[in-house]
């Protein structure tokens, strides 16, 4: 990742490679002409407006939308039988809050591809999700009810079960989204310590001083792909202009303001 706090690791081998790719669901794309490719330890950052299809790149590649054309794969298999690769990592706000468990449980939930719905967590997943939740900070929360937690805190939760399944892929589908300063940095912190590990991340944002900070690509999408490559060569007037069309606001000096509907 880009930011000189977090510590990164050259890349080892290919995450994920999507190749002249459509997405969609029901058979309809909703974005097309995707190519791509995130090595292991490498950070991509998916930025465009609100219905770019940003969430559908991701909700797919974890199995929750369709790949209606082209090819991807995910750690060297073909997206149908890559299901369980990558921990996926949503919004905190669409799980329900009022249900009954503590952030520890939560994040146990992380470890239930590793061994089985129907087995009982052990006390190395329990171990496991105590150190996941100490990467982001909130290891003195742990037996907390979840939905007592604020959003930010809410959020980590999540990120820390992703830690918890020890994937080698992680989706995260705008993490940074009405959290506070102190989860923002404890999430990014937690993520440059998995690309170090040589895990790889893909996250989606609308914070585009976010992505040129943490990202080593940035995918601009708008019902396509618009550009991608390194956030210099991507994040520039021209290309935003194209990809947000009346929603990016020019600047002086050269710098781009990007107003949402």
């Amino acid at each position: 990742m880009a930011d000189p706090a977090i510590p990164r690791q050259s890349a080892r081998g290919t995450a994920l490679r999507v190749e002249g790719a459509s997405f969609g669901y029901r058979g309809r794309a909703v974005l097309r002409d995707v190519e791509l490719t995130v090595p292991t330890g490498g950070t991509l950052a998916l930025v465009g407006p609100n219905g770019a299809g940003k969430s559908t790149l991701i909700k797919a590649v974890s199995g929750l939308a369709e790949l209606v054309g082209g090819e991807v794969t995910v750690l060297g298999r073909p997206l149908a039988r890559a299901r369980g690769l990558a921990a996926y990592v949503p919004q905190a706000e669409t799980l329900d809050p009022d249900f009954p468990v503590s952030a520890a449980d939560v994040v146990l939930m992380g470890r239930y591809r590793r061994i089985g719905w129907w087995r009982p967590t052990g006390r190395a997943d329990r171990a496991a999700a105590l150190a996941a939740l100490d990467r982001v900070g909130l290891a003195g929360r742990a037996k907390v009810r979840f939905g007592l937690l604020s959003g930010g805190q809410r959020q980590r939760v999540l990120v820390a079960r992703a830690i918890a399944a020890e994937a080698r892929l992680l989706l995260l589908d705008e993490p940074l989204n009405g959290v506070d300063a102190t989860s923002q940095e404890a999430v990014l912190r937690a993520l440059g310590d998995l690309t170090a590990d040589g895990a790889a991340v893909i996250i989606s944002t609308h914070d585009l001083a976010v992505a040129a900070r943490i990202a080593d690509q940035v995918c601009v999408l708008n019902t396509r792909q618009w550009a991608a490559g390194k956030p210099g060569d991507v994040l520039v007037p021209e290309v935003l202009r194209e990809a947000y069309g009346r929603h990016a606001v020019d600047l002086p000096g050269g710098r781009t303001m990007l107003v949402e509907p």
